[in-house]
């Protein structure tokens, strides 16, 4: 959108991008009342993009994924980062046990744009330990949320509520009851959200579900999704799972927030919480926000599911800590009688297996089972999905064009519940487990039902959207 300025810089006849975001704000958010928060510093970079129409971004978990993240974004030269919060401020222990947390952060975004300026120099980044004081701020239009699964829903509840856009980290959720709350909230509140679940991004999956969804395979009856197993010790603290002295400079109680308490271990916290379920699920939702997401596109699923989980097998070595399966078998059962597999066993990626052949797709590659099917040209009145080849800044481009992304909210909600599901009835070990996707309840199965949502550990509690 372009932009006129008389002589003293202020706009003339036509709307900036941040007048037409406060507006969109200011409309959602309501009498939603946060605290008035002055930026510490002015946005300004010697670039061709203007100050007025940048989209402002505050970084919300900085550890692992929320730090990579960061750097995609601000390689976008329509966004300024001006905030970046994580409860530790720094510390090893996040991959290959490398060095997180907000101070390197904000190091790194401080860095990126005085390299960018003529004087060298740029202090326009702020750091906070509370993810509410960013979210309180009436200059940031967007945030992302790469904190640990037990703190998605509340973030991204309040952000919405807030009138921020929102970039969050796959798995959408912990619990189904989560995600539901979270979808909820992002459409009442009419904000932007996009999921990283960036396999949507991959023309790769986007070509193989095309085939797909076009007939190329005929009748589909299986789908097979290869997903890694284990308990990988990706933070190099497996061996340190005993308690020890909170270190400085972490809000270890901050950090478990809604989570049941629990003493601190290094091995319990930054990238190897994916291995407890108190904070995720495993490597079954680790991927599940990945290829069950990718095959739900392909079998045009993607706002149900399915109405059965069967055969669930999986093994749980004893730890003294990490809870999660190491092993998984499990088949979800749609109504048309399709069946979804989803194992550590099978070949890794999506296999879509059809009457007429198969197509498969993994990250940057794809394959079927005739040149025919894999060479088929896409006509003109096909079905043709979502187009997006970059996934930061497809969720830019909506933000300033209030569409919908590539991998929306209730998509990914629908794709998760799947491994919930799944989750639940491998650690109850049920042959079968009935789903109802309009409802989204578990059928004749109190037990199962009550592992719908958590308890949350006061003062905390899942807010209404």
């Amino acid at each position: 959108m372009d932009q006129d300025t008389n002589g003293n810089g202020e706009q003339g006849g036509k709307v900036s991008r941040r007048q037409v975001l406060q507006t969109a704000t200011a409309v959602a958010v309501g009498a939603v009342a946060f605290p008035d928060i002055v930026p510490a510093a002015a946005l300004g970079r010697d670039n061709k993009v203007a100050p007025s129409e940048r989209i402002t971004l505050g970084i919300i978990g900085t550890g692992n994924q929320g730090t990579g993240d960061m750097r995609q974004f601000l390689n976008d030269e329509r966004v300024q980062v001006v905030a970046v919060c994580d409860v530790n401020r720094e510390s090893a222990g996040y991959w290959n046990g490398g060095v997180a947390g907000r101070d390197p952060a904000k190091r790194i975004v401080e860095e990126k744009y005085a390299a960018q300026k003529a004087s060298g120099s740029y202090k326009g980044c702020d750091a906070y330990n509370d993810f509410r004081e960013v979210l309180g701020r009436k200059d940031i239009d967007a945030v992302e949320i790469a904190t640990p699964d037990h703190w998605h829903a509340i973030p991204v509840i309040l952000a919405a509520k807030a009138g921020k856009d929102i970039y969050c980290q796959k798995p959408l959720s912990l619990t189904i009851e989560e995600g539901r709350a979270m979808s909820d909230a992002v459409k009442k509140h009419k904000r932007v959200f996009q999921t990283g679940s960036q396999q949507r991004s991959d023309r790769n999956f986007r070509r193989a579900a095309e085939l797909v969804r076009n007939g190329r395979i005929g009748k589909v009856h299986t789908v097979r999704c290869g997903m890694p197993g284990g308990r990988p010790d990706f933070g190099k603290t497996g061996d340190r799972k005993k308690p020890e002295p909170v270190p400085e400079g972490f809000d270890y109680d901050f950090w478990l927030g809604p989570a049941r308490e629990a003493p601190y271990a290094p091995a319990r916290c930054h990238v190897n919480f994916r291995w407890i379920y108190d904070y995720y699920g495993g490597q079954v939702t680790d991927w599940g926000g990945h290829h069950p997401d990718c095959a739900q596109w392909g079998l045009g699923t993607d706002h149900t599911g399915p109405v059965e989980i069967r055969s669930a097998k999986a093994a749980f070595p004893r730890d003294p800590l990490w809870d999660t399966a190491t092993d998984y078998y499990f088949e979800a059962i749609y109504a048309d009688g399709v069946k979804m597999i989803i194992s550590n066993k099978e070949k890794g990626g999506v296999t879509w297996e059809g009457a007429n052949g198969w197509v498969w797709a993994d990250r940057g590659r794809h394959d079927a089972s005739t040149k025919e099917i894999l060479n088929s040209e896409i006509g003109a009145n096909e079905v043709r999905l979502y187009e997006s080849n970059d996934h930061f800044r497809n969720f830019i481009d909506c933000v300033i064009s209030r569409k919908e992304p590539v991998a929306p909210v209730e998509v990914a909600h629908r794709s998760i519940t799947i491994c919930h599901l799944g989750n639940i009835a491998l650690r109850l070990g049920r042959e079968s487990l009935k789903w109802d996707p309009a409802k989204e309840r578990i059928v004749g199965d109190p037990t199962a039902a009550t592992m719908l949502g958590r308890d949350y550990r006061a003062p905390w509690t899942l807010p209404k959207a």
